[in-house]
């Protein structure tokens, strides 16, 4: 029973790996491979293993996307960031911070890569005013991490979702104020190390009146699955090109709201504060339906909105964690999990197994899809909480955390596109400095992380 047990992993290692070098869907593979594994290894019926993909999780992905969807279509989000863009003031030394704050806002709504979307707004603005485009690269990187684990957003959703799913109570609002307070603090340290300091005396303003906007409102989604692209860099050139059309083409900020713009701010208010209030009497919301309820109203308010907003849900996203996680179902009624448990406690300690884990998943994630690592691995490290030394809360969220804020390297599809938005003769300069930020959160993470949260949980 072990040697199949070790089969069954491989397989799923071999599948990840197959799909990240061919660059076709993971998603597709995990559950043709899950169906095998199941049926000639662990001699399950098909319906036992389709019971193992995630509808609910499906909900909350589905709902999720289609509300932001809509927001996006009607013109509400290019609205939002018209208002923050003309009231941040016109110091450029806080370009960074408002670049790192719109993006993560942006990458809240529910795709994470939306974010890129100020990439190619960020990056001109930087040159024209004397900020180190490594440094402005790592802000809107950072905003990505931060807001992507947003109970609203994806890295966020896949978390949590499958935390809650193999029994883990982790708090989504805790998980998205862990990020964010890490992502704030990686943005001032490369404020200090990339000449962040002397734009304190610079008396360098820029114009809020000639700034880009982007419009997510006038064309398609943007790519947003990594197997899909042909590869990294060309995905992320492509993304620059598409970001660089919304931005010469957004509306003027000046337009009047619509109704339905206006209806949808009123929706977003209702669903923050209905999360907040059903979480203040102990309830766990449901934030999957009540995108849904919310979205109806917005639907039929402008009924050519919602139409449109059913293509941009990311069926994408929620094929490859259900691909994944029906797979790993598998893996635990075999027992692999379970396996896995064991030799995790024989490395001694289980401070030590949960940095190698921090460690894998920041490694893998920094070439491949940070939610397929991260919906790969939260079922996985299950077995190191099993024993009780350490919080499973704190494991989970330090996986996530060190799994995404990788993502500015070079090698992944945040930080292809920030350097494939600098001007050609800066390109090897801020992909040299950007691959040893992104490695160096490899190692940095984990010992952060697991410092900060998991340690503590053992005294």
């Amino acid at each position: 029973m072990v040697g199949l047990q070790i089969l069954a992993i491989v397989i799923f290692v071999a599948v990840f790996t197959l799909a990240t070098l061919r660059k076709v869907h993971l998603g597709v593979i995990m559950l043709a491979a899950a169906a095998g594994v199941g049926i000639w290894l662990a001699d399950m019926e098909m319906d036992d293993i389709i019971g193992g993909f995630p509808v609910s999780l499906l909900i909350l992905l589905a709902g999720v996307t289609y509300f932001f969807a809509i927001a996006q279509q009607n013109g509400t989000v290019d609205r939002i960031i018209n208002v923050v863009i003309t009231r941040i003031g016109d110091r450029a030394m806080l370009l960074p911070f408002a670049m790192f704050g719109l993006t993560t806002g942006i990458a809240a709504m529910g795709a994470p890569l939306a974010g890129l979307v100020m990439m190619p707004i960020a990056m001109p603005l930087a040159k024209k005013y004397g900020i180190n485009r490594t440094l402005m690269g790592i802000a809107v990187g950072s905003g990505i991490s931060g807001g992507g684990f947003a109970p609203t957003s994806l890295f966020g959703i896949v978390t949590y979702g499958t935390a809650h799913s193999v029994g883990i109570d982790l708090n989504p609002l805790l998980l998205f104020v862990i990020a964010l307070a890490f992502n704030v603090v990686l943005l001032l340290t490369a404020f200090i190390l990339f000449g962040g300091l002397k734009l304190l005396k610079s008396p360098e303003r820029f114009d809020r009146d000639t700034t880009p906007r982007p419009g997510f409102a006038t064309k398609d989604p943007l790519p947003s699955h990594p197997f899909e692209r042909e590869g990294y860099t060309t995905r992320s050139r492509a993304v620059a090109t598409t970001v660089l059309e919304r931005a010469s083409e957004a509306p003027p900020a000046s337009t009047p709201m619509t109704l339905a713009q206006k209806c949808t701010v009123v929706c977003m208010a209702g669903l923050v504060l209905s999360v907040v209030a059903v979480a203040m009497v102990g309830l766990d919301p449901d934030i999957g339906i009540l995108c849904f309820v919310f979205a109806t109203v917005m639907t039929l308010v402008d009924p050519s909105t919602g139409r449109a907003a059913v293509a941009k849900i990311d069926w994408s996203t929620i094929l490859m964690v259900g691909g994944i996680i029906t797979y790993v179902g598998v893996l635990q009624t075999m027992g692999a999990v379970d396996m896995l448990g064991e030799a995790a406690s024989s490395v001694g300690t289980p401070l030590l197994a949960a940095f190698i884990i921090c460690l894998i998943g920041g490694l893998v994630s920094a070439f491949a899809s940070t939610t397929g690592m991260l919906a790969a691995l939260v079922p996985l490290a299950i077995p190191l909480v099993s024993g009780g030394d350490i919080a499973g809360w704190a494991v989970i969220a330090a996986l996530g955390v060190c799994s995404s804020i990788v993502d500015v390297s070079p090698f992944s599809t945040v930080g292809a596109t920030a350097v494939a938005t600098v001007d050609e003769d800066e390109r090897p300069r801020v992909t040299a400095n950007l691959t040893r930020w992104g490695l160096s959160m490899v190692v940095v993470g984990p010992l952060a992380m697991v410092g900060a949260l998991v340690l503590p949980t053992m005294l």
